[in-house]
């Protein structure tokens, strides 16, 4: 992936979890749906690269290089960063500079005690409506989790593993508590590639397992704990 931005305004968009709940309210609609404004394409598919771990921690952005991939002007490119710094998701320097966020170890940790508030009690609220046919969906999921840690691809491990648990969160409708945690996790993306590489990729699957049990058995108390253990395991790991 090429050299991003560098000018861009850096007011907050206090519409960015007013955005994050369209979007679950309306989870047909496609990042790559063309007849969406310039900028609206080129933030969703930014916010999909961070969030999935595509860029690593640190990595300078340029209007440029995002105007050209994109084949957009400079306008759209600076608004989506704008958006996207707004969220946390890319970090601006006093003098312009924009990066990918490289997480200081109290900001792991803050991001970590986060998740660890927010996942549990969306799992909480999912449990009442987590049917037969929910726990196979997930299951088929995992199965593709398990796929791509074969293949080391952290990439796709990253997407299915927080495909598997936004398919239960979704049964929370909680809208806005999901749009939060999905804050969290854009935040975390690059950090959680960095992660993946440093794991021992053997245990992965571990919890979602332990998920998935407690799911089946309707056993709220032992769901919360796989799922707090699930989501701050490993970012633990970071700040030890």
């Amino acid at each position: 992936m090429g050299h991003y931005c560098t000018d861009t305004a850096s007011a907050i968009d206090l519409l960015v979890v007013c955005d994050h709940i369209n979007r679950m309210q309306n989870p047909s609609r496609s990042t790559a749906d063309t007849a969406a404004p310039a900028h609206d394409r080129v933030y969703r598919a930014l916010r999909g690269r961070i969030m999935h771990g595509e860029i690593e921690p640190g990595v300078a952005l340029t209007l440029r290089g995002i105007g050209k991939e994109f084949d957009v002007s400079m306008t759209p490119a600076r608004e989506a960063v704008r958006r996207l710094s707004a969220e946390g998701a890319l970090t601006l320097s006093s003098s312009g500079r924009v990066t990918t966020p490289d997480l200081t170890s109290e900001r792991i940790e803050e991001l970590a005690a986060l998740r660890a508030l927010l996942e549990p009690e969306l799992a909480a609220r999912a449990l009442p409506r987590a049917h037969l046919a929910l726990i196979d969906r997930l299951r088929s999921i995992n199965a593709r989790v398990a796929e791509h840690v074969a293949k080391q691809d952290v990439v796709g491990y990253i997407r299915t593993n927080l495909e598997f648990h936004r398919t239960i969160y979704l049964r929370a409708q909680a809208p806005a508590m999901l749009a939060m945690a999905e804050t969290v996790w854009l935040q975390l993306g690059p950090t959680m590639r960095s992660l993946y590489v440093t794991r021992n990729r053997t245990d992965l699957q571990k919890h979602h397992r332990m998920i998935l049990a407690a799911l089946s058995a309707g056993d709220e108390p032992a769901l919360r704990v796989a799922v707090r253990t699930d989501v701050t395991q490993g970012l633990r790991m970071l700040v030890g």
